[in-house]
């Protein structure tokens, strides 16, 4: 039997030591799982980020493999799960981030390695040909709060419209308490009624 593929997407200006990919990690290692965790570090050019979400899911079996993309990565999780057919946990989701990149063009501090990246201006051209809308609604999961302070939670709402779906009242963009719906992500991960 093949092992479940576990891959967390952060989000722009994040990494794999985000919170929510620590407390998936640490999730997973005290309870002894078999599961396969993937933390990939995503630049921030989009098609460099496409070429290593690629790279990484090409040789992996679809039916056992289960993103969470948090914000940004949930954009990312979503066009994987169009291109590469697995299922997708989205956390407080990017929708249409390409109408977002004029309020982050320029130097940008990663909030995690404290490094500056560079966001230009031609990324929203290229974030544009890699959204995709959710046509197989059973592969999603959506988590969000509608506390979250930098992206509007309806908008996620609206475009996964026909996926399963909470909305939780308060929390913010990091979204409090992720560690509590682990168990239920995993149920989801593996195919299972959660």
């Amino acid at each position: 039997m093949n092992p479940l593929h576990l891959v967390y997407l952060h989000g722009l200006l994040s990494s794999p030591a985000a919170g929510k990919a620590r407390a998936t990690r640490d999730w997973l290692g005290q309870h002894d799982l078999p599961v396969a965790f993937h933390a990939p570090v995503l630049p921030t050019a989009p098609q460099d980020c496409a070429a290593i979400i690629r790279d990484l899911l090409a040789p992996l079996p679809a039916e056992h493999t289960c993103l969470i993309g948090s914000s940004l990565g949930g954009f990312w999780a979503t066009w994987a799960v169009e291109t590469f057919g697995c299922r997708a946990v989205l956390v407080n989701p990017a929708v249409q981030p390409s109408a977002l990149v004029a309020r982050y063009a320029g130097a940008q501090q990663n909030h995690h390695t404290g490094q500056t990246e560079i966001i230009l201006p031609e990324y929203a051209d290229q974030l544009r040909s890699y959204e995709r809308r959710p046509a197989h609604t059973s592969r999603y999961w959506l988590l969000v709060q509608t506390g979250d302070e930098t992206l509007d939670y309806r908008a996620a709402v609206a475009w996964y419209a026909g996926c399963r779906q909470s909305v939780e009242e308060g929390g913010n963009h990091g979204f409090a308490g992720f560690e509590n719906w682990l168990p239920r992500i995993l149920a989801f991960a593996e195919g299972k009624d959660a």
